[in-house]
């Protein structure tokens, strides 16, 4: 692999502090401090004069839908969609059909990444047998096929007894146990979140304290067992509140926000449109204000974009039996950059430890730095461009985005994955 200098670009390193007009050296798919003379000349060279240079962007929270599910999303497109929006490395959800809870379908899973994918994909396994809340999985051997965590993402842990023994044994295996925090008893036949818009609609709501209400519990979880629980896709200023106490008292808590749920409200719902359903639903401004005032204050670890592909076909219904779920990952640094750096004026170096640092910090996965000796895994963005996103000419599988056919600021130009161009001027290179 031949050596690559990137050039003149205005470097932005989290981990070191960094954020400087500079170069950045690569070589052997790793970085270094620089190149001898010689290698320098012979070097391939980026001139990123213009724009911004950074590890690439780590997501924990993707929907890759395979196995069972590839008419929605594959490994393979889902990692041309994350080059695409500088994603590097992420972590896909074991809700796929098998579900992902013995090692298995780990290892089905881990065979095709290394086979089809372009960035680093990290798989998680199935708190409980089958996702049905009802007996623990094999929590050891998933740790041993290769899972970063264990979630039943989109099927909340119900048992407050069964939720306890997960993360005993999580904790004995060093595993983050990740939850989507959802009461099922207070949101049957919901659709969006319950307030005036909801009324207004005729639209069944979902409460707040659905959400609020296992925040709390797994708070109390965490602080009785000392295990590391990972709150996924907070969306309600009362649980942001719950977080920041917590961790004020030492928790071991740490959440996540979605670009979604910090740039829209349920006012976005009025058209009917299934594009802007999702779970949790989008909520009011006052929520939304207050997750932005968690990840300002660092209540909220990081921003992921739980990346969740549906088809024209399955969208395409009454908003009542349409699915939740939609795009993010070839978006989410724009609309990040849109809500947090433009309109709250948040430093550009913080959002982009958000982005980058910090969530590969969570999930203890390498990437997330531009240290010399760690995976040469590169974001080159333009930070003021203006593109319009069309969704069914992106690079997912599927196009079910509320940004579809709205001009964006902020470019991905090109992806680097331990030293190779992925993706550059709209096009995936491929391995």
């Amino acid at each position: 692999m031949p050596s690559l200098w990137i050039k003149n670009a205005r470097v932005i390193d989290p981990a070191a502090k960094r954020d400087a007009l500079g170069d950045i050296f690569i070589s052997d798919g790793k970085f270094v401090a620089s190149l001898p003379a010689a290698a320098k000349k012979r070097a391939k060279k980026i001139d990123a004069g213009g724009l911004v240079a950074c590890p690439g962007l780590v997501d924990i929270h993707v929907h890759f839908r395979e196995p069972g599910q590839t008419h929605k999303e594959t490994f393979a497109t889902g990692s041309h969609a994350a080059a695409a929006g500088g994603f590097t490395t992420v972590v896909c959800m074991p809700n796929t059909s098998p579900v992902a809870d013995n090692a298995g379908t780990i290892q089905f899973m881990k065979d095709v990444i290394s086979r089809d994918a372009i960035v680093h994909i990290f798989p998680t396994g199935c708190i409980t047998v089958g996702m049905k809340g009802q007996a623990l999985a094999p929590i050891g051997s998933l740790k041993r096929a290769g899972v970063v965590a264990i979630t039943d993402d989109g099927d909340c842990v119900q048992s407050n007894d069964l939720m306890r023994r997960a993360v005993e044994y999580a904790k004995m295996f060093d595993l983050p146990v990740m939850d989507h925090c959802q009461d099922h008893s207070m949101t049957q036949g919901s659709v969006m979140n319950e307030g005036i818009v909801s009324t207004r609609l005729g639209l069944r709501g979902w409460p707040n304290a659905a959400e609020d209400l296992i925040v709390a519990r797994n708070v109390i979880l965490s602080e009785y067992t000392g295990a590391h629980i990972h709150l996924q896709h907070i969306s309600s200023q009362f649980s942001v509140d719950i977080i920041r106490r917590a961790k004020a008292r030492g928790a071991r808590i740490t959440a996540e926000a979605t670009p979604h749920h910090i740039a829209l409200t349920d006012d976005a719902l009025s058209g009917y449109d299934p594009n802007f359903k999702m779970n949790p639903p989008l909520r009011t401004e006052a929520d939304r204000k207050a997750l932005i005032a968690g990840l300002r204050d660092g209540t909220l670890d990081i921003v992921a974009t739980d990346h969740a592909p549906h088809t024209d076909y399955e969208k395409d219904k009454e908003f009542d039996f349409a699915p939740n779920g939609i795009l993010g990952l070839e978006t989410a640094l724009a609309v990040t950059l849109e809500v947090l750096v433009r309109q709250n004026k948040f430093k550009l170096p913080y959002v982009i430890d958000l982005m980058t640092r910090r969530p590969a910090n969570v999930m203890k996965l390498p990437g997330g730095t531009l240290t010399p000796g760690a995976a040469a895994d590169v974001c080159l963005f333009a930070l003021d461009e203006k593109w319009r996103y069309d969704a069914k000419q992106g690079f997912s599988k599927s196009s079910n985005s509320p940004w579809h056919g709205q001009t964006l600021t902020g470019r991905v130009k090109t992806t680097l994955v331990d030293g190779r161009v992925v993706f550059t001027d709209g096009r995936i290179v491929g391995k």
